[in-house]
């Protein structure tokens, strides 16, 4: 039996054990203000629960869904006056004529008078309101339900999107660093064993401590430390780098990996070689507001060719991840290039 249908068997099992007790309580009322007990006492009671459950289920399943729900509250309230008074109406019509007449009851016990019909009526938007609480509750409770699944299901596509987008970064790192220093080996230098070390701190860095959605400002800082000095070893003397941190690194929490691919871009596109004075210049400034703004900037020649292809994946994937990762009023990237300088400068708001 499927969790639905079970459900709904308990839904209507626990409906009618409640009509149950409260047609067994009127019949208590109704024995006590008659000092007997016969079939009467007993008709009358379940036709008066009859008419609280009929108004009771006309507002849970038509005057909600169709008024309430929709925020038409003068309707709503409209109709359940209605609704109510023909409920008591009905139940008058079968008390006063029908069962005095088939149960030869007394007319005086059989009768529904001006105090007993508002009695019925305020009884009944009393189980109404009740109803109507409960109902309430569950739908809410439902609608909580439905929107933890929903961010589940949210964030599970979100760690999956993200574990693609480190996927794709992480070879192209790999890559360009097992380069550089494939280079050096070919010449024999003394800096390669060095070099290596570095690499393998870089690549722990990205396999175990970049796993998190979001890790240790000074952790990512020490990797960019790392990576620029890595960098270093492939430019000539004639390219200046400048690299500078403006205040203290703050205790906080940023997504990994944020600068990498940009930093990677201008040591791969800004040293062209046909440049005299060619540049990359990085900075952090550390504000008291709890965010950080990473600026970037590089020159290239003209006859450098942008490859789109691959230098660009690392570009987009920052993007994305910048975009799933955080709200829109949390970062700005702003990325220009105008001959012959390349820039990017991230505002990012720390976690």
């Amino acid at each position: 039996m499927s969790e639905r249908i079970l459900n709904k068997r308990n839904y209507i099992i626990g409906h009618v054990v409640f009509w149950i007790i409260s047609a067994s309580f009127f019949c208590i009322i109704f024995y006590f203000n008659s000092k007997s007990f016969n079939t009467s006492l007993v008709a009358k009671a379940i036709i008066t629960n009859i008419g609280f459950a009929a108004s009771v289920y006309i507002n849970l399943y038509v005057l909600i869904p169709r008024f309430l729900k929709k925020k038409s509250y003068i309707f709503y309230f409209f109709w359940l006056i209605v609704t109510l008074s023909a409920s008591s109406l009905l139940v008058q019509l079968i008390i006063v004529y029908p069962l005095r007449n088939v149960l030869h009851v007394s007319e005086e016990f059989a009768s529904f008078n001006t105090n007993t019909h508002s009695a019925f009526f305020f009884v009944t938007l009393i189980y109404v309101g009740i109803f109507s609480f409960f109902k309430m509750v569950k739908d809410w409770i439902a609608m909580q339900d439905l929107n933890f699944k929903l961010a589940k299901i949210e964030k599970q596509k979100l760690e999956a999107e993200l574990t693609t987008l480190k996927g794709q970064l992480n070879p192209h790192f790999l890559f360009n660093s097992l380069n550089n220093i494939y280079s050096l080996a070919l010449v024999k230098s003394d800096k390669v064993p060095e070099l290596i070390l570095k690499l393998s701190d870089l690549m722990r860095h990205i396999i175990y401590e970049s796993r998190e959605d979001f890790i240790s400002l000074q952790k990512e800082i020490e990797f960019v430390d790392n990576f620029i000095a890595l960098q270093k070893i492939r430019v000539s003397d004639q390219t200046s780098i400048i690299y500078e941190k403006i205040g203290d690194v703050p205790s906080a929490r940023i997504a990994p990996l944020l600068f990498e691919p940009f930093i990677d871009n201008a040591f791969k596109h800004g040293i062209p070689g046909d440049i005299d004075k060619d540049y990359i210049r990085i900075s952090f400034d550390f504000q008291q507001d709890s965010s950080v703004v990473f600026h970037i900037e590089n020159n290239y020649s003209e006859v450098e060719k942008w490859n789109t292809k691959h230098s660009g994946i690392g570009l987009q994937n920052v993007k994305q991840r910048l975009s799933l990762l955080y709200k829109k009023d949390e970062f700005k990237l702003d990325i220009k290039r105008e001959y012959p300088v390349f820039g990017v400068k991230l505002h990012l708001k720390l976690k």
